[in-house]
């Protein structure tokens, strides 16, 4: 039993959007899809200069579900089709999805979709049916990223190495107000 999470390194990000070729390959995602499992938005932030002549940059934001202690999509589904795993990742049961659609409106991430081909919501689960099912320990996000800005692995292991990193580094999580307590960290 475990409880994964991911860190991501977000301002290493080229936006060469290889994590997002490489979920939709390993979960047999249409390559079209927009927003489906994982996706890089793009945001805007001031940048400080001499000069303040009101140059921005760009930073590219790793989305994906959130993975929350405290998720709002197990809380809204009214037939219990939605559910927490043996290694603490939200999950579905495929055959209780009546597609109400009240997880998609109570994520505040924006991480839940509705699947068209099979007909029901859905969400990244960090490769737990092929990767993790296989005995792997990496995603297919984590192992395809050129900058390798993605940590993933056990929170409750203090050798993994999410929790190395996560004991090393400053991080932030993605709408604390909210207060999901998400199991993604965005390192600073």
């Amino acid at each position: 039993m475990a409880n994964y999470g991911m860190a991501f390194d977000y301002k290493l990000c080229i936006n060469c959007h290889a994590c997002e070729v490489a979920c939709k390959e390993e979960n047999g995602i249409d390559l079209g899809a927009k927003n489906h499992r994982l996706w890089i938005r793009e945001e805007d932030t001031p940048k400080e200069d001499f000069f303040n002549l009101g140059n921005t940059t760009t930073d590219f934001i790793q989305m994906q579900c959130q993975e929350c202690e405290d998720a709002p999509c197990i809380k809204a589904c009214s037939n219990e089709a939605i559910y927490r795993d043996e290694n603490g990742i939200v999950r579905l049961h495929k055959e209780k999805c009546d597609l109400l659609l009240h997880c998609v409106s109570a994520c505040p991430y924006g991480a839940r979709y509705v699947d068209e081909r099979q007909k029901i919501t859905d969400k990244c689960i960090f490769c737990a049916d092929t990767r993790l099912a296989r005995g792997e320990i990496t995603t297919a996000c984590q192992i395809t990223c050129p900058a390798k800005l993605r940590y993933f692995g056990d929170l409750d292991d203090e050798n993994s190495e999410i929790s190395k990193i996560l004991k090393t580094r400053k991080y932030f999580t993605l709408k604390p107000e909210a207060k999901t307590k998400p199991k993604l960290f965005y390192l600073l």
